[in-house]
């Protein structure tokens, strides 16, 4: 059982420090069995969202030495899925969790891609000059 522990850790491992390629390959792959691209896509940034977030806390953990990165991302978005709700909330008199967890899953992607190209960007500079 182990062995198995240490497989998905590794293919979580390489799947998370170059993030494009599990994108294209999910986009590619779904694209191809549903012909639907529209859905290919979203569920493309699904899959990567949870690949970016666990490399921007890695990254943020290394450059800034902490382990604030996870609870930060995490708390990030559940700041932002508390504001949706409200604003929901104060819109149509109820809230649709689903859309606000969807909708912060996927505002959570951009997010994340912004913070992944910074801080790569800023942890090769820092191992170029610092080395």
């Amino acid at each position: 059982m182990a062995w198995l522990y240490g497989s998905i850790t590794y293919l979580y491992a390489y799947l998370a420090v170059i993030p494009v390629i599990p994108f294209f390959l999910v986009f590619l792959g779904h694209s191809a069995l549903t012909g639907d691209n529209k859905k290919a896509f979203r569920l493309a940034m699904d899959i990567t969202t949870a690949l970016l977030i666990g490399c921007v806390a890695v990254l943020f953990d290394n450059l800034f030495n902490s382990q604030f990165g996870l609870y930060g991302i995490i708390l990030f978005m559940l700041i932002g899925g508390g504001l949706l709700g409200n604003a929901q909330f104060r819109k149509r008199g109820s809230v649709d969790v689903k859309r606000i967890f969807r909708t912060v899953w996927r505002l959570g992607f951009f997010g994340m891609s912004v913070l992944y190209l910074l801080l790569m960007l800023i942890s090769i500079g820092h191992k170029i000059l610092f080395a």
